[in-house]
């Protein structure tokens, strides 16, 4: 575990209590490929309570048995594959309530959930993952409130929370009339990689990197998740979405408040959500001459997507921090599908020394993570070519994070579903970065600049190196 988890969780219980969870949406595909892979790694990986159960929801009318062999073909197929040791028990845990779930109608919910507390005990804590679209989250947790469902209990919001400043508005104000900000945990799960979370041991542990981490010394960031998946695979509600919504309001706009933030007072949870939105209050609402939207050729022909569709499957824009210590730095950020190939990286690039050493190529000190799987450092630099000449060479120094010893990281959806169980919000969003959020986001919302198309296996639109000028991308240039 990080120097970063340890210190963020010494104020947190180390334990999850028993436990009652009730994945909304128990058979859609975000559950399938996210929800209950990571549950079942907490399983494996003996970290759950002692005593817990997990209870479907969904309208369908599905035996127990038969959720049992759903959750086997999910995990068959997306891992962990069921091993003897832990799927017996596992699986025995398993419920489903159907008729599904509202104001008026619960359907079976409450009758599954008294079977769970009667095998785990009346005082389990229940934790509501609301793994279905975002038009639901509303309706949910007005019933929620509705049936009693809310005490002693956490519920998970999936992204976006909100299509618009509009639809955001109005569910925080049903999530606050039925919910304490406490009980609230709004997923992202760029916010769980343990890259992410590495940025903070790097910078505040390490006086050479936090004393260049300002505008004196930095002179871009860029943070880059390209992507070679289409969307074949969630094509409806891709197309009602895009990848503004979907990738820029989220992800990208919440790493970008990680590396920008000020040193919090301490690394738990309350100081550091505090300095993360404190800083996201100071971007400079988007400017939608410095954003280009692109859409891939072919998007249209995908099934699902409607024939005239104008939705965005590429996004890049230049991003600007209105603070003493980022000011006048642009923050490029991009993300797209189809592209040419995929990568999920934050780059600080520093600025090129002007003397004694004259003409030294632009972009050659860089500091990276790899936000993909484990995670990685790089740290891009000059040196001196061993010889008689003076002559100066571009090397990378990496360091793999899987390879720290003892090192055990965890996939994002485990780590942040753990968190949950634990009671612990240090990597969860609030309202008040969110609404900040989307004020940045309105004038691109109000007045998109037209698509560009570009070709599949591309960098995208052509027109999106102009904001990286002028320098360029690092990825794919």
């Amino acid at each position: 575990m990080s120097t970063t988890t340890r210190a963020r969780r010494d104020s947190v219980a180390r334990v999850p209590r028993p436990t009652v969870f009730v994945l909304f949406g128990a058979t859609g595909d975000l559950a399938k490929r996210m929800v209950l892979p990571a549950f079942a790694t907490l399983a494996a990986e003996g970290l759950l309570p002692k005593e817990w159960v997990l209870i479907g929801n969904g309208r369908g009318d599905i035996a127990h048995e038969d959720f049992r062999e759903h959750v086997h073909k999910a995990l068959s197929e997306f891992g962990p594959r069921p091993e003897r040791r832990w799927w017996r028990d596992f699986e025995r845990r398993l419920l489903f309530a159907g008729g599904g779930f509202g104001t008026d109608d619960p359907g079976s919910l409450l009758d599954v959930i008294g079977q769970a507390r009667s095998r785990v005990g009346h005082a389990a804590q229940l934790v509501h993952y609301l793994a279905v679209p975002p038009v639901a989250f509303g309706g949910l947790t007005e019933a929620l409130g509705a049936h009693g469902l809310t005490a002693h209990a956490r519920v998970v919001y999936e992204k976006p929370f909100g299509t618009s400043p509009q639809t955001f508005r109005a569910l925080n104000r049903t999530v606050r009339r039925v919910l304490d900000e406490s009980q609230v945990y709004r997923i992202d799960h760029f916010l769980g990689k343990e890259a992410t979370q590495d940025l903070h041991v790097l910078r505040f542990a390490n006086e050479i990197f936090a004393a260049m981490w300002d505008r004196e010394h930095v002179e871009s960031v860029q943070i880059d998740v390209p992507e070679t998946l289409g969307v074949d695979d969630r094509a409806g509600f891709y197309d009602a979405t895009g990848a503004v919504l979907d990738m820029l309001v989220t992800h990208l706009f919440q790493v970008a408040a990680e590396v920008a933030m000020e040193a919090p007072a301490t690394l738990g949870a309350a100081d550091l959500q505090a300095a993360r939105e404190k800083v996201i209050r100071s971007f400079r609402p988007l400017d939608p001459a410095e954003v280009v939207l692109g859409q891939f050729s072919g998007y249209r022909d995908v099934p699902g997507v409607a024939l005239r569709s104008k939705t965005d499957t590429f996004v890049a824009a230049r991003l600007w921090i209105d603070n003493p210590r980022w000011r006048g730095v642009p923050f490029l950020l991009r993300t797209g599908k189809r592209m040419a190939a995929s990568e999920q990286r934050v780059s600080l690039v520093l600025r090129t020394p002007q003397h004694p050493i004259t003409c030294l190529p632009s972009q050659a000190n860089v500091l990276s993570f790899s936000l993909s799987g484990s995670g990685e450092i790089d740290l891009r630099l000059l040196a001196k070519r061993p010889g008689v000449d003076l002559r100066v060479e571009p090397a990378t120094a990496r360091l793999p994070l899987s390879q720290l010893p003892d090192a055990a990281p965890l996939p994002p959806y485990v780590r942040l579903i753990h968190d949950v169980l634990l009671g612990d919000r240090s990597l969860f969003t609030r309202p008040d970065g969110l609404s900040a959020v989307w004020k940045v986001a309105q004038p691109l919302l109000d007045n998109p600049p037209r698509l560009a198309t570009y070709a599949p296996g591309s960098w995208g639109p052509a027109r999106a190196r102009a904001l990286a000028a002028p320098h360029q991308w690092l990825l794919g240039e």
